[in-house]
């Protein structure tokens, strides 16, 4: 697997923006974030005029995991919530379940 990382929300808004259409299998957003926050970076994402736009897989990344942090992270467009700090065993879960 080939990564890339950004130091904020406003940079993976803009790394998404600028590739290629398909670039991105799959995005691992952090919800709080300076600059901006994960929750706006995924509606700007799917807000876009992208062909991949809305078919991108998003899952949130945060130590928030109550039902309300769930529910928050599939209304701004995420198709997967995780919590911190990460099981492998869950992410790969999660995985099988968006595809």
């Amino acid at each position: 697997a080939e990564t890339d990382s950004a130091g904020n929300g406003q940079e993976a808004l803009d790394r998404f923006l600028q590739s290629p259409a398909g670039h991105y299998d799959l995005i691992l957003m952090d919800i709080q974030m300076p600059v901006m926050d994960g929750y706006t970076a995924v509606r700007r994402i799917r807000e876009s005029d992208r062909s991949d736009a809305g078919t991108v897989r998003i899952i949130a990344m945060t130590a928030n995991a109550f039902a309300e942090d769930i529910a928050k992270a599939r209304e701004a467009g995420m198709n997967g919530h995780l919590a911190k700090p990460i099981d492998i065993h869950t992410f790969m879960q999660t995985l099988r379940q968006i595809q």
